[in-house]
């Protein structure tokens, strides 16, 4: 690969101290991993940077690079060279991979308990993979919190004051609403202990959980003209553009979640028959709603000018190797390395695209335009249940949280004050 992109001047890498018998397999593996040749061309550049300063630490073979003498060569700020920051972290991951250098650490008594943990929550609780994540997160932090690691026994000992001040430790970087998840995941995780006769029982019902009230907090809902000058403002000139108005769009006129939107595939869209496939996460079905002239236009659009446009950029060098992964994934990753969009792309993309419009938006994240497009639905003279069918409800009581009333809406309850002959109101003096 070194000799096809660097014809005349190949020997000049392929001879770097250390590096330069791996570059041109680990090229290789950058575009398996959907880097484009012009990024590969970046980290051979950055690979001289890098061969110095390994001589100057004293490495002298491949075999004596230890992932420690490796990390110690990455910049302390990685925006004073990016190119070679991530070569240190690819090379990382390359070396452990394909050449079997760093072989994984066996795992610890506590990251052995939480995966234990984990397999029983998902084979007998079923649990969706963010729920598996969060769970063991939580049992992670208390077994530390606890010293599990090294007295394996002292879940035997557990009292509720060493709950409370596990609580107490994690609390004050917590809201209300997230400690109450943080209590509900410790409750259940002392259940599967005590089930398996590791803690005394009841230990759970021992905990307080924080108040949180139904209807405490404002509605997150935008006004729907925000919401769709906040469409018009994206600039769909560029693939980038293409692809989050697309995204929007569809977020906009169906109430999808961001986590709905990122696993959407080509074949949840039936072109012919109108119809667009939503997979839902939390019910694990289907939900089929009408395909509109407005995305379907929007959706095209980016298929044939966006999602395409990033596929002809990255093959701008020939290259005679592995073919390019390629992704049912509806809406991909516009940036190096190739791959499929996640919530948290999402979430930047909203934060991008609502600072550069300059329109009052308060919230950080899209979910608040799922709100909007629920109370928009409500306005419009729709039924809860209609509501909850669209986004996919299985209770009227989940759709309710998506339609707290605004000031607008109590103002429309208020009853007009009876007048009378004099002009005020019965018992107010004028």
């Amino acid at each position: 690969m070194v000799l096809e992109l660097y014809p005349r001047v190949h020997r000049r890498y392929t001879s770097l101290a250390i590096l330069g018998p791996v570059l041109d397999g680990y090229g290789t593996w950058l575009l398996e991993q959907g880097y484009s040749t012009e990024r590969v061309r970046e980290h051979f550049c950055a690979a001289r940077r890098l061969a110095d300063r390994l001589q100057q630490r004293g490495v002298e073979a491949l075999t004596s690079l230890t992932r420690t003498r490796l990390r110690a060569c990455a910049p302390a700020d990685s925006q004073e060279d990016p190119n070679l920051a991530v070569l240190v972290r690819q090379l990382e991951r390359y070396c452990e991979s394909e050449l079997a250098l760093y072989p994984a650490p066996a795992l610890t008594r506590v990251e052995q308990r939480v995966a234990a943990y984990r397999t029983y929550l998902q084979q007998v609780r079923g649990f969706a993979p963010s729920t598996l994540a969060h769970h063991g997160r939580t049992a992670g932090e208390f077994l530390a919190h606890i010293g599990y690691e090294t007295h394996p026994t002292r879940l035997a000992t557990l009292e509720r004051r060493d709950l409370d001040a596990f609580l107490r430790a994690v609390g004050p970087r917590q809201s209300r609403a997230s400690l109450q998840h943080v209590v509900g995941h410790l409750r259940a995780f002392l259940r599967f202990l005590a089930s398996a006769g590791e803690v005394p029982t009841g230990l759970d019902t021992q905990i307080d959980t924080p108040r949180v009230y139904r209807g405490e907090q404002l509605p997150r809902a935008l006004p729907w003209d925000t919401v769709r000058a906040l469409l018009q403002t994206i600039d769909r000139t560029t693939p980038l553009g293409r692809r989050d108005y697309a995204l929007f769009l569809l977020m906009a006129t169906y109430g999808l979640r961001a986590c709905e939107v990122v696993t959407l595939t080509l074949d949840d869209v039936k072109w012919r028959a109108g119809r667009l496939r939503i997979p839902q996460r939390k019910t694990r079905g289907s939900l089929w709603l009408p395909l509109t002239d407005e995305v379907g236009t929007a959706l095209l659009d980016y298929l044939r000018h966006g999602r395409a446009a990033l596929n002809v950029r990255r093959q701008r060098v020939p290259f005679q190797g592995p073919p390019p992964r390629s992704y049912r994934e509806l809406f991909l990753r516009c940036r190096t390395p190739r791959g499929v969009l996640k919530p948290t792309a999402v979430t930047e993309a909203f934060q991008a695209w609502s600072k550069r419009s300059g329109l009052p938006i308060p919230f950080q994240g899209p979910h608040c335009v799922r709100h909007s497009f629920a109370v928009h639905l409500l306005r419009s003279g729709l039924s809860l249940k209609t509501i909850g069918d669209l986004l996919g409800h299985r209770t009227l009581e989940s759709t309710c949280v998506y339609l707290r009333l605004a000031v607008d809406d109590l103002r429309d309850v208020a009853l007009p004050l009876p007048a009378t002959a004099g002009g005020s109101a019965p018992g107010v003096a004028s």
